[in-house]
């Protein structure tokens, strides 16, 4: 080799390294990982499976972020907040993972919420318990769900004032956090509105049987019972009020039901004339609403329900957030959360900065006869609905 041709052989080379955009395939971007905490086993497994769902199909509409496609994973929680933590743990540790959502219990919720704020990720969660958004709040959580306490408020105060003659109420409980939450704030709110509460019983999270808390309600005979467990045991200890002739001795109010999968379980004749507080109604009219059912019956062929919904929207919004914010770290990607206003399924919702809260309506239903139905899921007449949430100093929340 000539001296000039040796010259020309290291100019190609230096160049070669000068310039790898040029010359070299480009790197793909990483892919963002929404990590979906959902109770795929355990007592809520069929909450968890439609929560999953909707989590899957928000990160398929979205589309790429920052580059990628976005991937999805599920965590199981099995409805077990050791469980939970630990896997969570993992998955920080181990896949370097920043954003979670999901989590059908509040305890879950809370102990998890705990584990990504010391990752400096982000949790967004659809549990009850106020504590959430209040005396337990952090940097990194937020929440879809309406709390208890404006659950309580769009159930019992539109109720009493339609029904002014009731007076005294019976109360059902299970014995966690999100029963204790709503226990408290149904109270708080018959004092104000000079309603008696005539007695109440806890029950523990595992319980199925629920006839010696109902006959305990007979014995006080109220004019309305107020059921604030969840799920599963909701449908146990509404049916087996039904079977006792409750429905027909008083009125009964579901504070917080699962929506429709658990009327489609009910059916219309356990349901009629049961009022039913929802979180979420497939036939509210907004035009998101409106795009998610056609969406849902498109991929999925049944009509959307509140875990669906809730953890779709809420996966949806962690994904906009990272968009907004052009990166994965996770105090930015919270920073665009925090008073985030944007089209959600039950109209304009947005995230208060101060307490991390999604201001929303509350639903409350009223069950409607089998000969009533226009459709198959056409279980419920919406009755009212609205927004209630602690204000001023009744927001508990001090970020650190």
């Amino acid at each position: 080799m000539n001296r000039r041709s040796f010259l020309k052989s290291g100019l190609a080379a230096s160049s070669l390294l000068a310039a790898p955009s040029l010359l070299r395939p480009a790197m793909a971007a990483t892919p963002v990982t929404i990590h979906g905490l959902k109770s795929m086993s355990g007592a809520f497994a069929s909450y968890g499976k439609f929560a999953e769902m909707g989590s899957k199909l928000a990160v398929q509409d979205f589309g790429p972020v920052l580059g990628a496609p976005a991937d999805y994973v599920t965590i199981d929680t099995e409805g077990n907040p050791g469980k939970a933590v630990r896997k969570v743990q993992e998955a920080i540790q181990q896949q370097g993972a920043k954003f979670f959502q999901g989590c059908t219990l509040s305890s879950t919720a809370l102990a998890v919420g705990k584990e990504v704020a010391k990752a400096g990720g982000v949790f967004m969660t659809p549990a009850g318990a106020d504590e959430i958004t209040g005396t337990e709040c952090n940097a990194a959580t937020f929440r879809w769900t309406v709390p208890t306490y404006g659950a309580i408020h769009q159930t019992v105060r539109p109720l009493a004032k339609a029904l002014p003659d009731k007076k005294k109420w019976y109360t059902i409980t299970p014995q966690y956090v999100f029963g204790d939450a709503l226990l408290t704030a149904a109270k708080d709110l018959f004092k104000e509105l000079g309603i008696q509460h005539v007695g109440n019983s806890y029950h523990s999270t595992t319980e199925q049987e629920f006839s010696g808390y109902l006959t305990n309600a007979m014995a006080a005979q109220p004019d309305v019972l107020l059921i604030l467990n969840f799920g599963g045991q909701a449908a146990n200890c509404l049916r087996q009020a039904a079977n006792f002739g409750l429905k027909s001795q008083m009125t009964v109010l579901v504070a917080w039901t699962a929506g429709l999968d658990w009327f489609q379980s009910l059916g219309p004749e356990l349901l009629e004339d049961v009022y039913l507080g929802a979180q979420y109604w497939h036939q509210v009219d907004t035009p998101m609403n409106a795009a998610l059912v056609k969406r849902v019956k498109e991929v999925y062929g049944i009509t959307p329900n509140y875990p669906l919904a809730a953890d779709y929207i809420s996966t949806k919004v962690i994904l906009e957030a990272i968009k907004q914010s052009g990166s994965t770290d996770g105090k930015a990607v919270a920073k665009a959360m925090e008073g985030m206003t944007y089209d959600g399924p039950t109209g304009k919702e947005t995230i208060r900065a101060q307490d991390h809260q999604v201001i929303k309506d509350y639903y409350l239903l009223k069950g409607k006869a089998k000969a009533q139905m226009k459709d198959p899921d056409d279980y419920a007449t919406l009755v009212s609905h609205g927004q209630s949430f602690p204000t001023g100093d009744a927001i508990l929340c001090k970020m650190a």
